[in-house]
């Protein structure tokens, strides 16, 4: 492998991220045109040591492949699902994400997404500027939100701070993983199914990629039952999304907070209709003081691997 620090940026980034990398290290935007990104690869895909991503767009299978040279990729985000990080093992291209710095707003984002699917907050905003309070009277009932017995898939770094938002909540926490986690008081649940059957809420915080595609099925969904609510934060893969459309469509789930979805920005038109659903454009990490920590980490990784081919949060 020809070394080199040459750096490619792949799709779009923040400013704070896309600014300093064009104007300290040079960065050539790869280019979003099918045909000219192929016209790109095949003249300079030879050229580029790092690649700068982000979670939505990643190094894929085929075009790590066209980059034959590269040596690491950093990215923007917590999330690197997009990125074949099998391939970068098997190359030794090193992969960077920016986790922590996010972890509070995400899980301030899931807090709000089960508060507000719980007591119909949007709902019954949207039922006040209507006017439907003046013309058909009080807003019907809501869901009691403290106390709910809540699953939490995924009892990671953002499924931990989740947890100990709930806890202000009187909730009782039980947690799937692929193993126990140590030094926490929750009840561990070696069976998805039974997490499921046993919890009011089912909150998803698990990590994408092709182990947990799909993990949330229509067989957990019917778990949960027409009572039952469910709550993504994590990837939209991580969901049978079509079996949860059918789920809330036929009124077998009680309703859903979604914040991320299979084919953003493309969100299924059923759920758009459904006063039981929330859905947010992926906002989990979208606030100015959270999106400036990762853009500083992104940097810092940046600058530590060109300066000695290591990295400040390498993805093991």
């Amino acid at each position: 492998m020809t070394t080199t620090n040459a750096v490619l940026q792949v799709g779009p980034l923040m400013p704070a991220v896309q600014d300093p990398i064009t104007t300290e290290y040079g960065a050539v935007r790869l280019p979003d045109n099918a045909d000219e990104r192929a016209a790109f690869l095949a003249a300079r895909g030879a050229e580029f040591g790092v690649a700068v991503t982000s979670g939505r767009f990643g190094v894929g299978t085929g075009l790590m492949q066209q980059l034959p040279n590269l040596r690491a990729v950093v990215n923007f985000g917590v999330g690197y699902d997009t990125t074949d990080v099998a391939q970068a093992a098997e190359r030794g291209i090193a992969v960077s994400n920016t986790p922590d710095v996010l972890n509070d707003c995400v899980a301030d984002t899931a807090l709000a997404l089960y508060l507000d699917v719980l007591r119909r907050i949007s709902t019954a905003d949207r039922y006040v500027r209507r006017g439907d309070w003046l013309s058909k009277g009080n807003f019907p009932l809501a869901t009691k939100a403290s106390g709910k017995r809540v699953g939490i898939v995924g009892l990671g770094r953002i499924g931990k701070v989740i947890a100990r938002r709930l806890e202000g909540f009187d909730c009782l926490i039980s947690y799937h993983n692929r193993r126990p986690v140590d030094g926490v008081s929750y009840e561990y649940r070696d069976s998805l199914i039974d997490l499921a059957r046993d919890s009011d809420v089912l909150i998803v915080a698990a990590a994408g990629g092709p182990d947990s595609a799909g993990l949330i099925n229509a067989e957990v969904i019917e778990a949960l039952g027409r009572d039952g609510y469910l709550i993504n934060i994590a990837r939209g893969s991580v969901v049978d999304e079509s079996a949860l459309v059918a789920a809330l469509v036929k009124g077998k789930l009680a309703g859903a907070g979604l914040d991320v979805f299979a084919d953003e920005p493309r969100v299924p038109v059923e759920l758009l209709g459904l006063d039981n659903v929330v859905v947010l454009p992926h906002l989990g990490s979208g606030t100015h003081e959270t999106r400036a920590g990762m853009a500083q980490l992104t940097l810092a990784n940046l600058k530590r691997f060109l300066d000695d081919g290591t990295l400040e949060t390498p993805v093991h």
